[in-house]
């Protein structure tokens, strides 16, 4: 499927962008061939081909999300580069305001 240089200005004009003529007749053929390759693709037979999310077998490499209990001294270092802590929380600013000056 040949893309005409009507489909690249108009989908230009869409996008804002203006091409000198040298532009657009380059973007023209670079387009004309990528469709070209999709519809090569298209002719491929995939059938019994499972489909995939990547090329590659990846395991995930990151440990067990699991439960555990908290370890004081990692709350505490957490607690200390807080800029501001309360009652064991980090307190931060309120975003929603009840119609009060205070957001507790």
């Amino acid at each position: 499927m040949a893309i005409s240089k009507e489909q690249v200005t108009h989908v230009a004009n869409l996008a804002r962008l203006s091409f000198t003529d040298e532009e657009l007749g380059q973007f023209t053929d670079q387009l004309s061939q990528i469709t070209d390759m999709f519809n090569e693709l298209q002719e491929v037979d995939t059938t019994g081909v499972a489909p995939m999310t990547h090329v590659v077998d990846l395991v995930n490499v990151l440990r067990p999300d699991e439960p555990a209990p908290a370890n004081p001294a990692e709350r505490d270092a957490l607690l200390h580069n807080a800029p501001d802590a309360q009652d064991g929380y980090i307190k931060v600013p309120a975003i929603l305001d009840n119609g009060g000056t205070d957001a507790e």
